[in-house]
């Protein structure tokens, strides 16, 4: 009973640290319809922005801001001066995230190394906490806590806002969105942004729990894609349930079958799409 429990835990903490990646990408791939491949470059930049941060003793909030600011404005730019002079051919698009992503690779490995490198979590959620009679990391606890924070907000951005309901109209239908004077331009920049800040701020976030190292990005990139593609194109809802679905397969795939992780992952996912093509809570008709 004891297993399950912490594994259950742990679980729901990689769930967290999914969805602080698989939120953007759902968000980006909802509205642009592209298959953002650098957004686990980005995930990956942000953690070092983050440990970088830190040994300036910036402080974690410090830290927070700066991956998720860094990485948004890195966003920005990709989106207006590559992304945008693509518009219509997704392939080159494609292609040109996946080309950005070598390119942060690359400059990551230059500037801080192929070492792998660890990061403390805030002092006052070190060590551990008791638990319904279980002994738990207390940061592990905050990250499942920030990550259902995390969706309330963005819920209420998306569902109580103008930018919200523009950005759902869009994700809907970008014809009829545009049809009615929605400034689609500015839209995909802001969406950008906010789906490349949540990937900075979530390399930070799961920094103490993965540590930082060369290849994070490609190692939480199909993770995301599966959590995208199994909850549903453009929703939040969905990419919230998938990520707490895959982390509960691949952690206890992990523990039970490492040989098979991949395949337990994957199975359950070609299974319900068989069912459900559009994800579990999908909403787009394409």
């Amino acid at each position: 009973m004891h297993f399950w429990m912490i594994q259950s835990l742990n679980s729901l903490a990689l769930g967290a640290v999914l969805f602080t990646l698989a939120a953007g990408f759902s968000l980006i791939f909802g509205l642009m319809r592209v298959a953002n491949l650098s957004h686990g470059a980005y995930f990956m930049l942000g953690a070092y922005l983050g440990y970088s941060a830190l040994q300036h003793g910036w402080g974690f909030g410090g830290a927070l801001l700066l991956s998720a600011g860094g990485v948004g404005a890195l966003g920005v730019l990709v989106e207006r001066l590559v992304l945008r002079r693509l518009e219509g051919n997704s392939l080159a698009q494609v292609l040109a995230t996946l080309g950005v992503a070598f390119i942060v690779d690359d400059g990551s490995l230059w500037l801080w190394g192929g070492d792998p490198q660890s990061v403390s979590p805030p002092h006052l959620l070190r060590g551990a906490s008791s638990l319904f009679g279980l002994i738990f990391p207390t940061y592990r606890l905050a990250v499942i806590v920030f990550s259902a924070l995390l969706f309330v907000a963005l819920w209420l951005l998306l569902e109580r806002t103008r930018v919200g309901v523009m950005i759902r109209a869009s994700v809907d239908d970008m014809a009829m969105a545009r049809a009615i004077g929605i400034p689609a331009s500015r839209l995909y920049t802001l969406v950008f942004f906010l789906g490349t800040a949540l990937a900075g701020l979530g390399g930070t976030v799961a920094a103490p729990i993965l540590s930082v190292y060369p290849g994070m990005d490609a190692d939480m990139l199909p993770l995301a894609l599966v959590v995208v593609i199994l909850g549903g194109l453009g929703s939040l809802g969905g990419a919230f349930l998938g990520s707490m679905l895959i982390g509960f397969v691949y952690s206890f795939g992990q523990s039970w079958l490492p040989n098979l992780s991949y395949i337990i992952l994957f199975l359950p996912m070609v299974i319900i799409l068989a069912v459900r093509p559009r994800g579990l809570l999908g909403r787009v008709g394409g």
